[in-house]
């Protein structure tokens, strides 16, 4: 009894898990956006802005809380080959992260830099390239039980990029890899191998589709159709590591953006269907 006692404690300790009240529809997102792929909120902005994905047209799009469409930004001197996730940095620059790789075939994986002061333009230039690959990848594509060089997640730090894999392996074990990029556009680098987490073993409901870190720097968000993993108390760079506490939304969706409002409040946005827009959601965490 006393070792049950003991074992039990101790993952209380490492890892828990609440079904969380504080989930909220907030708006529905504009009409034009059918495939909202990515939430992100800069500081040169007052703005929540967000991108369409595969075969969509090259804009940042920026809206309020209402729901309503206040600027399209056409990026003029790059393609949408797959725009998943958005992040920004201290000084406001937004970041797209053209990385969505679901056939694991891809050898021109790219972030493209856009200027803050460009958010209050019709058309922008990405400002910088940075383009990278995974060294552990040597075909292209994989074996399907290989097929694990997915993203749809990222956030900067430190002036590095921190990229968490969508697995879209056929043995799908809930392993996101969390993976390091240097922001250099001197030339293509190796992404770093950092950590791993295993969410659960249902695609549909743990493939991570978006991440951010908060305000203050001490959290960590991952986020599925119906979850998230939230992680404090890392060591390192390796925001893997820690405590973690998984948060059941209890509300199924195509969730692809989240964003941190501020320390103890996060968006989120998901895709639409043919006959409606997706929405826009908060998370107010406990």
């Amino acid at each position: 009894m006393k070792i049950i006692q003991l074992f039990s404690l101790l993952t209380i300790g490492i890892s828990c898990s609440q079904t969380q009240e504080n989930f909220s529809t907030l708006a529905n997102l504009p009409k034009k956006l059918k495939e909202a792929s990515a939430c992100e909120i800069s500081k040169a902005s007052p703005l929540i802005w967000t991108i369409e994905d595969n075969h969509n047209h090259n804009i940042l799009f920026g809206f309020n809380e209402k729901g309503e469409l206040i600027k399209s930004i056409t990026i003029t001197n790059v393609e949408n080959n797959d725009w998943e996730d958005l992040t920004s940095d201290d000084e406001g620059n937004i970041y797209i992260g053209d990385f969505g790789n679901n056939d694991n075939e891809r050898q021109n994986l790219a972030i493209y830099k856009i200027n803050a002061a460009d958010l209050n333009k019709d058309e922008a230039k990405a400002e910088s390239v940075v383009q990278f690959y995974y060294p552990e990848q040597t075909e292209f594509p994989p074996k399907k039980k290989d097929r694990i060089f997915d993203v749809e997640s990222f956030f900067i730090h430190d002036n590095k990029f921190y990229l968490f894999t969508k697995n879209r392996s056929s043995k799908f074990d809930g392993t996101t890899v969390l993976y390091e990029v240097e922001n250099n556009s001197a030339q293509k680098l190796p992404a770093k191998k950092i950590g791993s987490f295993v969410t659960c073993e249902q695609f549909n409901n743990c493939a991570v589709t978006s991440a951010d870190i908060s305000p203050n720097k001490d959290k960590v968000a991952i986020l599925s159709s119906d979850k998230i993993w939230i992680f404090t108390n890392w060591k390192g760079n390796n925001f893997l590591s820690g405590k973690v506490e998984k948060i059941e939304l209890n509300h199924h969706t195509q969730k692809e953006g989240l964003c941190f409002k501020d320390e103890n409040t996060i968006l989120m946005t998901d895709e639409g269907s043919k006959k409606s827009s997706g929405n826009l959601y908060q998370l107010k965490l406990k």
